[in-house]
């Protein structure tokens, strides 16, 4: 596929015919350098590959659906056989290993499926089609058929993604060690506990294949320039929005963009300039704000020099032109794991001053700069448009609303060490197609055994959280994308990077003197939450969300059993508590140790309780049922 085949011209008919020219100029081809595409056309994907991607998908339906209490599973016969009884009639027989929070993890070859045959007898046969199993569960499953149909077609877009990689191959865990921060979030797989983890509904295969991580296809931003009766720029105190577009763009293009706005007898400075993602252009703003650009109350100017990688999240945005600029977290009318991607006002609005008070806050903390080194990347500045009409407009969908926007964040390059390697949290879990993990590969590289190195993780991760949650009563949301680690030479785990502030720091809503002064007394930016649930944003994100499938990787592959792996997590919390006696009433209060602790069962909210209504915000989720937790005794 020509890479270019999928973006649109930027340019106004009216912009000078040199500009345009130069924006359609070539996108070179992937990162990798092979000259392969990453993820093939549905076409070049072996019917074997597909069926062992629905495999592995089935598998992780029945463990994850299972432990939400979508489905019931019984023992059958013993020896670790479970079978789920549908009410469609069909059953499911599987093998599965019971672990923490008392999930399974459900062995992808193990899975039968028995369903009445025509002569009336029960025929059991291997089975491996999730989307079989989706219609099978359908009745089981509590929802509508427009729900399940729309599901369906998340399911079938992950199955595509997948199966494509097993196509392709990939990287094995020892080339991956090789790789840096940008590079590496290319070849991640999804999120662990959401089974439909690549539905991007809004996107087309083409769109997959040109603007998904695992393409690692460079993208060119396109720019454009937005009224300031529409637009508003915030940065931190050290950050003008001069500053921003110097940094950011090259003094050839600037140059070029003016000449734009100047040929159509526009004033520059009226303007806020901005860039836009070209998939959003084209599907969004053009749509959504046909109307300021027809007016010229919004001006395209054109592509930067500069490329760009994907993230998990696609949002954002890596510069691997000038890797010391920052990265950029943009608005995607596309509908992905549980919410469409686009950036709220509040958001945009709110993160540079957030980070300005974070920073101030806790870069004075000689604990977490000095002894932990944590890094907080911050971000540091955003441009803010509202729809000029809707926006005025009560209960109007949110995915409406967040269609142009953008915010600047620290990249990753600017902070690490020369030696340094980061990579996130949520790569510790990939497997390669070898069956590899990398955690396993990361500690056999170390040459330390797996205990201690487990330790240095747990150290390195676990402290500085604590320390912020206990003495700040702030949460940063821990999950795998927004936690970074910072690897040594033999790759060890020794600094924290956490980022994302302003979507996911929340703040207790007890005093905490501490916290001083915060930035939002009377326009709350910061959610304000019950010590509990500033808690559980630690224990989903991290216990919950990334320690449930690290334990059983290290008990299979590092030979570390999975009630060690508890006991040894539970001991760096303890060690943390005895070293810091005078915050003991606040290890009660965010309490994790705690017995029981609530579900939130992400699957089932998409499937059961949200769907697909369009609501006008982003909705809470609320638990369903409680699950044991490992770390309540040893």
């Amino acid at each position: 596929m020509n890479p270019r085949s999928e973006t649109t011209n930027l340019e106004s008919p009216v912009a000078p015919a040199h500009l345009a020219a130069a924006s359609n100029a070539a996108v070179p081809g992937a990162s990798t350098g092979t000259g392969e595409h990453p993820v093939p056309a549905l076409s070049d994907v072996s019917p074997a590959d597909w069926r062992e991607a629905s495999r592995r998908l089935l598998a992780k339906a029945l463990g994850e659906w299972s432990f939400e209490e979508m489905l019931k599973p019984v023992e059958d016969g013993g020896e670790g056989r479970y079978r789920v009884d549908l009410g469609s009639g069909t059953s499911y027989q599987f093998r599965a290993r019971p672990g923490a929070f008392g999930w399974m993890k459900v062995d992808p070859a193990s899975i039968t499926r028995s369903a009445t045959g025509m002569l009336g007898n029960s025929i059991a046969e291997p089975a491996w089609d999730a989307l079989q199993f989706l219609a099978d569960a359908a009745s089981t499953l509590n929802t509508d058929a427009s729900t399940l149909a729309t599901y369906f077609n998340e399911l079938s877009s992950t199955l595509a993604v997948d199966a494509a990689r097993i196509t392709h191959g990939g990287h094995t865990a020892a080339q991956m060690r090789g790789l840096g921060h940008t590079e590496l979030e290319c070849h991640m797989t999804g999120h662990n506990w959401l089974v439909a983890n690549k539905g991007r509904v809004g996107f087309s295969a083409s769109d997959v294949r040109r603007y998904a991580p695992e393409a690692r296809q460079p993208v060119r931003l396109r720019w454009v320039a937005v009224h300031r009766g529409l637009a508003e720029f915030r940065g931190t105190s050290e950050l003008s929005e001069q500053a921003i577009l110097e940094r950011e763009l090259d003094a050839a293009t600037r140059a070029r963009f003016t000449r734009v706005l100047t040929s159509l007898d526009l004033k520059p400075d009226a303007f806020v300039w901005m860039p836009v993602h070209p998939w959003q252009w084209e599907h969004a703003v053009q749509v959504l704000h046909a109307a300021d650009v027809a007016q010229r109350r919004i001006v395209p100017l054109g592509e930067s020099p500069d490329e760009y990688l994907p993230g998990q999240s696609i949002r954002t945005m890596a510069n691997i032109t000038t890797p010391g600029r920052y990265d950029v977290k943009l608005p995607l009318r596309i509908l992905n794991t549980l919410v469409w991607r686009g950036i709220p006002p509040h958001c945009t609005l709110g993160a540079p001053v957030v980070t300005q008070w974070l920073k101030c806050l806790l870069d004075s903390d000689p604990f977490l700069t000095d002894t932990c080194r944590t890094v907080f990347l911050g971000e540091v500045a955003s441009v803010t448009v509202r729809h000029p009409y809707l926006s005025k407009v009560a209960e109007v969908p949110y995915q409406h609303l967040e269609t142009l926007g953008c915010i600047w964040r620290e990249p990753v390059a600017a902070r690490q060490d020369a030696s340094e390697r980061v990579r996130t949290f949520a790569s510790l879990l990939h497997v390669d197609s070898q069956g590899t993990a990398f955690v396993a590969e990361l500690v056999r590289a170390s040459g330390l055994g797996a205990e201690a190195w487990l330790q240095q993780l747990f150290d390195t991760l676990l402290i500085p959280i604590m320390h912020v949650l206990y003495r700040y009563g702030i949460t940063f949301n821990p999950h795998g994308q927004n936690t970074l680690l910072g690897f040594d030479g033999d790759d060890v785990p020794r600094r924290l990077y956490l980022k994302d502030f302003v979507d996911d720091v929340c703040v207790s809503f007890t005093d905490v003197p501490e916290r001083g002064p915060e930035p939002d007394g009377h326009d709350h930016v910061l959610p304000r939450k019950h010590p509990s649930v500033i808690r559980q944003h630690v224990v989903d994100q991290i216990f919950v969300g990334h320690f449930r499938y690290l334990a059983p990787l290290c008990e299979e592959q590092l030979g570390v059993p999975e009630q060690a792996f508890w006991r040894q997590v539970r001991g760096t919390i303890l060690a943390f508590h005895q070293k810091n006696p005078e915050l003991r009433e606040r290890f009660a209060e965010y309490d994790l140790l705690v017995p029981r602790i609530p579900r939130y069962a992400l699957n089932r909210d998409r499937i059961v309780v949200t769907r697909y209504t369009d609501r006008a915000l982003r909705h809470a989720l609320y638990p369903n049922g409680t699950l044991p937790n490992p770390l309540a005794q040893d």
